[in-house]
C-alpha cells in the first residue's frame, strides 16, 4: 500500500482495522474524535457513539469478552468518567483484544484541565503504549491488540493533541489480519467481581505485572539511541521529536512502552551517560517513577522546564542553555480574535436574556461555555460534563437565590444532558429541588464536529453513510442494515422523571425566550425545565439576505448580542457585514427602536 500522510488518529484507525478490530465505541471528545470517524469507514467494523465514556468502555468490555477485538476511544477527562469499569476490567482481563485510546490535551486547547492518562495505566497496572508520530501510532495500534491477548489485559494507547492532529508519513500494510471471533465460555470467577472472586483476580494481576516487567525489559518498543554520552534524555511520545530537534547530539532512551517502565534498561542507560534528564509535560509521571528506582536525575542546567502546557523545542533549548534560532518579531497591535458563537447560533439570544435578568448561571461543557466570555459574561461556573444541573441544586440548597436576589439557572446542552445530565436532573427531582434548568437542544454535538447523539438519534454509522463517499450499501451492508437510531424525547423523559414544569421554546424567538425565563424564575415552589430548541448553524445552513439598518440610534443594543456579522461604523452607527450575515433575525429582534428590518418587511 502506498505511503500516506495521516494524522495520528487516522493512523490509529488504520492500524486497528488491520489488526482485525470488529467493534469500535467511544464518546466524541477532542482530540480523540476523528479516530472512530475514520474507523467506521472501513469494512467489517461496527462503530457507535455511546452516551458517555463509561458506557462506551462497558460496551467495549462486553464486546471483547464476547470474542471481538474492540477499540474504545475517549479524551483524557473521559477516562475519569470511565474509571469505574476501567479499574475492574484491569482485574478481570479480556477475551479478545481490548484497547483504550486515551487522548490527552496539554495546554488545554479544548479541555477544562490537563492530566496525564498514563497515571491511570500505572494505577490499574495495564500496559501503556506511547507513539511519537503517526507511523508509530499505526504500528502501536496493531501491536496493542496482540499484546492485550497475550497478557489477557486491556491496553492503553496514549496520545496527546500533538500526535492526534499532526500529519506525518505512514506506510500501512493495507491488509487486514485474520483475527476470527474468539470462543466465549462462562467464567464467573474471572468476570464476576464479587469480593471472593476479586481477590483471586488480584493475584492474577500481580502475576501479570511480573510478566509485563520482564517483557518491558526486552521490548523493542523501548529504544536506546547513544550519541554524546555527556547528556542522556529519557522521553516518550511527541516530545521525543522535540528533544531530537532541540538537542540533536543528546543520547536518548525513547520509551514506547510507558507502563510498566523497565528498571534495568533505565538504570543501564543512566549509567552510560554523565547526566540523565527527563523531559515530560503536564506532570512528573516519569520523574517520580524513575527516581524511585534509585536513578539520580539532573535538572536542566539553565532553567526548569515548564510545569504545565505543551513543551516545544524552544522550551527545551532554553532549559538546556542552547542558543535559540533567530526569528522575526511578532506583529504588534493585531486585533484580538476571541472565540465566539457562529452567526445565527441558537445559544446567543438565551445568553443575552440570562445576562439581562442577571441570573447566576451554572454552565456545562460545550459550545455554550462561550456564554462566559464577552459580551455575555453570564456563566458563573463550568466544572465537568453534567455538573450544571447538580450545581444549580447545590446553589439552591445554599440559599443563593434568596441571599443574592438573583435567580439560579442551570444550562446544559443536549448531548451533555444525555452524557451525564440525566442523572443530575434525577437527583434534583428525587431530593425535591426547585428552580430553573435549561437544555440547549441544537440537534447535534457541535463542539466536536456535529456528531450524532441520543437526542437527535443520529448514529455514527448513519452519519458515516451520509457523509462518506467510501461507503455504500453494496460495500458495507452490515452497517446500513442496522436499525436507524431512535431520538430521545426530552419532554417525555423530563416528565417521566417527575419535573414539575417542562416547556419547549424556539431558541431563535427572543420574546418567547424572555417570557419563558421570566415565568420559570418567578416561582420558588417548583422545578422548571425549559428546552430551548433550534438547530446548530453547522447543521442547518439555510440563509437569507442580510437585513438593512435605517436611522440607527447608536444605542449599541444589537452589538451586545455578540454576532460576528455586526459592527460599528466610524460614526458609531451599527453596520452589518453581508458576507458573514445569514439572515437569522436575531439583531432585528434585539433592536429596541425597530431600526433593523428585512426588505420584505
Amino acid at each position: 500500500m502506498a505511503r500516506q500522510l495521516l494524522s495520528g488518529n487516522e493512523a490509529i484507525a488504520q492500524g486497528a482495522w488491520e489488526a482485525g478490530v470488529r467493534v469500535g465505541t467511544g464518546y466524541p471528545g477532542t482530540p480523540s474524535t476523528e479516530t472512530l470517524e475514520n474507523l467506521v469507514r472501513h469494512k467489517d467494523v461496527y462503530c457507535e457513539w455511546s452516551p458517555n465514556e463509561k458506557v462506551a468502555l462497558e460496551v467495549g468490555i462486553g464486546s471483547a469478552m464476547g470474542g471481538a477485538r474492540t477499540l474504545v476511544t475517549m479524551k483524557h477527562v473521559g477516562v475519569n468518567v470511565a474509571a469505574d469499569p476501567f479499574m475492574s476490567v484491569a482485574n478481570t482481563g479480556v477475551n479478545a483484544g481490548l484497547v483504550l485510546l486515551a487522548a490527552d490535551d496539554p495546554s488545554c486547547y479544548s479541555s477544562q484541565n490537563e492530566q496525564d492518562s498514563r497515571t491511570y495505566a500505572a494505577f490499574a497496572r495495564i500496559p501503556c503504549l506511547d507513539p511519537s508520530d503517526s507511523q508509530e501510532a499505526y504500528e502501536f495500534a496493531r501491536q496493542a491488540f496482540a499484546l492485550s491477548e497475550r497478557f489477557d489485559t486491556p491496553v492503553m494507547l496514549h496520545e496527546t493533541m500533538r500526535i492526534a492532529h499532526t500529519r506525518t508519513m505512514v506506510e500501512p500494510a493495507g491488509t487486514r489480519e485474520d483475527a476470527p471471533l474468539r470462543d466465549y465460555a462462562s467464567q464467573p470467577q474471572k468476570y464476576v467481581m464479587m469480593p471472593a472472586f476479586a481477590v483471586g483476580r488480584i493475584r492474577a494481576t500481580n502475576a501479570r505485572e511480573d510478566a509485563l516487567l520482564d517483557y518491558a525489559e526486552k521490548s523493542e518498543l523501548n529504544r536506546v539511541e547513544m550519541r554524546d554520552p555527556k547528556v542522556g534524555v529519557i522521553v516518550a511520545g511527541a516530545l521525543y521529536n522535540h528533544v531530537r530537534e532541540a538537542l540533536p547530539n543528546a543520547s536518548t532512551l525513547k520509551l514506547g512502552l510507558t507502563w510498566p517502565l523497565p528498571p534495568k534498561l533505565i538504570r543501564d542507560f543512566a549509567a552510560s551517560v554523565e547526566r540523565v534528564y527527563v523531559v515530560e509535560e503536564t506532570c512528573r509521571y516519569f520523574r517520580t517513577a524513575i527516581a524511585a528506582m534509585g536513578v539520580e536525575l539532573s535538572e536542566p542546567p539553565a532553567k526548569p522546564l515548564p510545569r504545565s502546557g505543551e513543551i516545544f523545542p524552544s522550551d527545551i533549548q532554553a532549559s538546556f542553555g542552547e542558543a535559540l534560532p533567530g526569528h522575526a518579531a511578532p506583529a504588534k497591535d493585531l486585533p484580538p480574535r476571541p472565540p465566539a458563537f457562529c452567526a445565527g447560533c441558537p445559544h446567543r439570544l438565551v445568553y443575552c436574556e440570562l445576562r439581562r435578568i442577571h441570573a447566576i448561571v451554572t454552565g456545562d461543557i460545550g459550545c455554550y461555555t462561550l456564554g462566559a466570555v464577552a459580551p455575555y459574561k453570564s456563566v458563573d461556573s463550568v466544572i465537568d460534563m453534567g455538573a450544571s444541573l447538580s450545581m444549580a441544586h447545590g446553589m439552591e440548597l445554599a440559599g443563593a437565590p434568596e441571599r443574592t436576589g438573583r435567580p439560579v439557572v442551570g444550562v446544559i446542552g443536549d448531548s451533555t444532558f444525555a452524557h451525564s445530565g440525566i442523572t443530575s436532573l434525577l437527583g434534583t427531582v428525587y431530593n425535591g429541588g426547585k428552580g430553573t434548568l435549561c437544555i440547549l437542544d441544537n440537534r447535534t454535538t457541535a463542539m466536536t464536529g456535529t456528531q450524532g447523539n441520543p437526542v437527535n438519534g443520529l448514529t455514527l454509522t448513519e452519519q458515516a453513510a451520509r457523509v462518506s463517499p467510501l461507503i455504500d450499501a453494496a460495500e458495507k451492508p452490515s452497517m446500513l442494515d442496522r436499525p436507524a437510531g431512535k431520538p430521545l424525547d426530552l419532554v417525555a423523559l423530563c416528565k417521566a422523571i417527575g419535573v414539575d414544569e417542562v416547556e419547549v421554546v424556539d431558541a431563535q424567538d427572543l420574546k418567547a425566550i424572555r417570557r419563558a425565563l421570566k415565568a420559570a424564575t418567578s416561582h420558588t415552589d417548583m422545578l422548571s425545565v425549559i428546552i430551548f430548541k433550534s438547530p446548530c448553524r453547522l447543521v442547518d445552513r439555510s440563509t437569507r439576505p442580510a437585513p438593512k439598518i435605517t436611522d440607527c440610534r447608536k444605542c449599541g443594543s444589537c452589538i451586545q448580542i455578540g454576532c460576528p456579522a455586526l459592527g460599528k461604523a466610524e460614526d458609531g452607527t451599527a453596520q452589518i457585514d453581508p458576507t458573514q450575515c445569514i439572515g437569522c433575525n436575531q439583531c432585528v429582534q434585539s433592536c429596541p427602536f425597530g431600526c433593523i428590518a428585512f426588505e420584505e418587511e
